[in-house]
């Protein structure tokens, strides 16, 4: 879903982080703040093998289309676009880019910031951890 000042994606594609920064990039704008997840090698003194996302795909959008709606309003940010990953990852692939532009970096930071936060807390993806003796779901209820 793309707009003139919101892009949201959710996709099985490798993330691309010039796309995102690309998207926010403005003359207008003096910041832009970005946020990269990435797949850890361990977690609670576990070695994770690989990670599996897994969502709810038209009601994660609606959610991430409400959390960019949301920045908009609460920060007075130019542009903002969440892109988020389907399917298996290996250490050190990207599941999640946060990218922000605003005229002051502050916004862009504080906005950054609470996009991921919330969309870790509202948005009905989930993740799978494989280790090298099991796996478990993280984050099963969002």
């Amino acid at each position: 879903m793309k707009t003139e000042n919101t892009y949201v994606n959710i996709t099985h594609e490798k993330l691309n982080l010039q796309d995102c920064y690309d998207f926010v990039q403005d003359p207008s704008c003096g910041g832009i703040a970005i946020f990269v997840g990435t797949v850890r090698n361990a977690t609670k003194d576990k070695e994770v093998v690989r990670l599996d996302f897994s969502t709810y795909k038209s009601m994660a959008i609606k959610e991430l289309k409400k959390i960019c709606n949301d920045a908009h309003a609460n920060f007075g940010i130019h542009k903002i676009t969440i892109h988020h990953a389907e399917g298996v990852l290996n250490i050190g692939e990207i599941p999640v880019i946060i990218a922000v532009s605003s005229p002051h970096r502050k916004a862009a930071f504080e906005a950054c910031q609470y996009t991921i936060d919330t969309l870790k807390e509202t948005v009905p993806i989930w993740k799978k951890e494989y280790f090298t003796d099991g796996e478990v779901w993280v984050n099963a209820h969002p």
